[in-house]
């Protein structure tokens, strides 16, 4: 059975993307700001399907339509920068279009990186994804490079590879983690969960400090080079499904 396309009223659409109210969009609509398959749409109260392929067939004030719900994105996280928007200071967040703060349903940061994190980070409208990605059932591998206040010992990668790792406070077992040693105060970890500070606690657990962390790598994608600190784009399916390969 063919899935069934649904359907929305185009003031409605709109205003779910953050274009605007319903008033603003039927003045628009009546200004000729709006263009649907080439020709004006002046009645915004008019039923559209809301395929993939909207945006290639949509224009709003001359500009293509932002992407439909279930839009992925990837962003290098700069330095400074918060995940949650109940704290002070820059948010990632700030990073996009304004009426991209208006979506509903909300883009949501993919997990998180603190403040001090930088690298790969995913944000989302996509509910069902982000649950997908983040859900211990999967294991996705995050890798990190951390930078060290202090040369390794050598002692590390048995004890963050032994699955028997307490770290304090808690009384579960960090899952087995895997680490590379890239110079004597440089490593890539990768670990399968997402436990709050987990890799600077696991090298605290070890008797270092971790200066600078950086995520590089999700799953099987990877943080691209060209994209530099507070540069984002958005993926394609094949780019998502990267994430679970």
């Amino acid at each position: 059975m063919s899935k069934k396309i649904p359907t929305s009223r185009v003031d409605k659409l709109l205003g779910s993307m953050g274009y605007g109210s319903r008033a603003e969009m039927a003045r628009l609509g009546k200004a000729g700001g709006i263009v649907l398959d080439g020709a004006d749409l002046t009645d915004v109260s008019k039923r559209i399907p809301v395929t993939p392929d909207l945006p290639s067939r949509m224009e709003i004030d001359g500009e293509p339509l932002d992407p439909v719900q279930g839009l992925v994105m990837l962003l290098n996280k700069p330095l400074g920068m918060t995940c949650s928007r109940k704290e002070d200071g820059s948010l990632v967040y700030d990073i996009l279009p304004d009426r991209w703060k208006r979506r509903d349903p909300a883009i949501s940061t993919i997990g998180r990186l603190d403040k001090q994190t930088t690298g790969l980070l995913l944000l989302t409208d996509d509910g069902d994804l982000l649950h997908r990605v983040i859900s211990p059932k999967r294991h996705v591998a995050k890798v990190y490079r951390a930078t060290l206040a202090r040369p390794l010992t050598g002692t590390e990668g048995a004890l963050f590879a032994s699955g028997d790792l307490v770290l304090e406070g808690e009384d579960k077992p960090l899952a087995p983690a895997i680490l590379e040693v890239v110079s004597p105060t440089e490593a890539l970890l990768t670990v399968t969960e997402g436990r709050y500070h987990q890799v600077r606690r696991m090298f605290a657990a070890a008797g270092n400090h971790v200066e600078a962390l950086h995520r590089e790598r999700l799953g099987g994608l990877v943080l691209p080079d060209d994209l530099a600190p507070g540069e984002w784009r958005l993926l394609t399916p094949d780019e998502i499904e990267l994430i679970f390969a």
